[in-house]
Formats: C-alpha cells, structure tokens, sequence
C-alpha cells in the first residue's frame, strides 16, 4: 500500500512538472488552463495581481502584457485604432505588438514569432516567454509553488578586467550576436563602462519578409476598393487573397503582378485602382496582412456567391464568408 501511494505521488509530481515545462515551452501541444491550474506569476519578487487573467493556447501561457511591462520599470501605450500595444522598457527597447499578428516590431526591425499575441477583455495578451525576454527578464518556473517567477536581469558592464569576450562567455552568447542585441556594429564601440543587455530574445533569428511602401499601398487600395463598405476583416481578407496568390505557383509572385494580371481585380485594368486613395483601415489591413495575420488561410479566390455562379466557382471549397464575400481556395 505504501508503495503504491509512493508511485502514485511520483506520477502526480512528472504531470506537474511536465505541465509546467509545457506552459513555458512553445510546442504545438493540447492546451491547457492555467487559471483553472492555480497558476500565477511573481515578478522581482512580487506577486503580480492578474487575479484569473493567464490564459493558455496550445501550451503557451500568455498574460496580460502591461500589466507585466509596467512591473519591470516599462512604459507603454495604445494605439486603438490599430490595435497595438507600445511597449517602452526600462533598457531603452521598443517593441510593438500587434492584435493577432505574428510579426513583432522590436526596434523599429520586424521579426515573427512562433505565436501571435490576441486580444482578450479589452487587454492585450502576449506569450510569457516571449514578454520576459523583451523586457530583459529571466523566466522560470516554480513547480512547487505552480509559479512563474520573472527576474530582472541587470546589464552586464564592461571593466578592465571583463571585456566583451568574457560576458559573451559567461552568457553563452556569441559576440557578433551580442553586438546586434546592443545596437552596435563592431568591438571598438564597446569601450570600458559600456553597459551589456545580455537577454536575447529568441525571435532575434528570425527576421520577418521585407516589403516595400509601394506594396503596402497598392495592397490597401485594392482592399480598400474590392471590400467596397466593408469591415476591416472583409480588407483583411482580400489582402490575404492576394498575398496567399503570390505564394501559389499557379499566380504571379508579386503583389502587383497578382493585381495587374488576369480579370480578377477589375480595378487595376479600368483606373480605379490608379485614382484611389486607402483610408487608415485598409492601410492596417495590409500592414497586417503583410505581418502575417491572416483570417482567410489558403484562400486564392473570392466571390459575391449572389452574383457569381457557374461549374467553376461551384466547385470551390469555400474557407469563409465575410460581408458580401465568400473566400475559397
């Protein structure tokens, strides 16, 4: 008897500790709520009071951003009409995250990340992982506590004695990485009393596709006139038609060729293209789309379903219907 409760405590110990390595890692995984788990988050030492607001998908756990950036001496704002929190940290970074959009601004440089942040009660959530390591915090977890503790981390200076390839040892950071992680181009510039930031975000090796100014434009006219008096999800949409055509091999592969070829966008042949102007939602709705958000997955073709018809349209699969349009691959 007294083995099998010892076995069975073994058993209730690994899921714990496994639930917690999930909710820190970013494996694609069922998910889990960590509300209804009991978990929390302590931040230098102080319970940070977000009640039953941890939420997790797909095992990652996710908190409400300002609240956590404001515990760790940052500054941040709102931009409302495009649904983006400013983050200011007391390290002098920027960073920008966007609602549903997988593409992070950090330092006026854009890089994805493995998940997108989302809006929930009217706050921003971001992935914990992701967060700590923006505002130069270390994350770990407290199994027994079912916690996760946030710990500033001072920037590493450089003396006499401890240069540039001793802090790069010392945090298991290449120096070029280090370099880049401080805004500077080469070891000259690191000078003695230079201060080190020496948490590197991880998304830092993933920099996000370029594109222009021309094409964020050309994509929101074309948004902006396809969608008519549409919602900002219905601009959303074409905007991802288009672009999910530029990564088909059946189309084009750019946004003006995909716009300018064939008689799907009648705007781009008659000059109403060439005369509009976008307006501040259709410009969102292509800057989103271009960052990766994307509520029309695969998606190639849209249509008004009360208009169109025929064999060829009929055998589409349609993926979804927003306003006056469906959306079909």
């Amino acid at each position: 008897m007294i083995i099998h409760s010892m076995q069975k405590s073994v058993k209730i110990m690994s899921c714990v500790m496994a639930l917690a390595l999930l909710w820190l890692s970013a494996g694609p995984l069922t998910s889990v709520s960590a509300a209804e788990a009991g978990a929390s988050v302590r931040v230098n030492g102080e319970n940070a009071k977000l009640a039953d607001s941890i939420i997790t998908k797909k095992d990652r756990m996710y908190v409400p951003a300002a609240r956590i950036a404001n515990m760790l001496g940052a500054e941040f704002g709102w931009n409302k009409d495009n649904e983006e929190l400013t983050i200011d940290t007391a390290y002098n970074d920027e960073v920008v995250f966007g609602n549903g959009v997988p593409v992070v601004y950090f330092n006026d440089t854009r890089y994805k990340m493995d998940a997108a942040p989302f809006m929930e009660d009217g706050r921003m959530y971001v992935p914990l992982r992701q967060l700590a390591e923006v505002l130069h915090a270390d994350l770990t977890w407290d199994t027994d506590s079912n916690m996760a503790k946030l710990t500033e981390v001072e920037r590493a200076v450089v003396t006499e004695e401890i240069g540039l390839a001793e802090i790069s040892k010392d945090n298991g950071i290449s120096t070029t990485v280090l370099l880049k992680r401080n805004g500077l181009n080469s070891k000259e510039q690191v000078k003695t009393g230079t201060k080190l930031k020496v948490v590197i975000p991880s998304f830092l090796d993933n920099p996000a596709a370029s594109f222009t100014q021309n094409d964020l434009t050309l994509l929101a006219k074309i948004s902006q006139i396809e969608a008519g008096r549409g919602s900002y999800e219905g601009q959303l949409a074409i905007a991802n038609v288009i672009l999910n055509r530029v990564k088909d091999s059946r189309f084009p592969d750019s946004i003006h060729d995909v716009i300018y070829s064939g008689k799907q966008f009648p705007p781009a042949h008659n000059g109403l293209l060439d005369k509009s102007k976008p307006n501040a939602s259709s410009l969102r709705a292509a800057k989103d789309a271009l960052n990766g958000k994307n509520n029309v997955y695969n998606a190639v073709y849209f249509f008004n379903p009360n208009v169109t018809r025929g064999a060829f349209w009929n055998s589409l699969e349609v993926v979804a219907s927003i306003g006056g349009h469906s959306f079909a691959r």
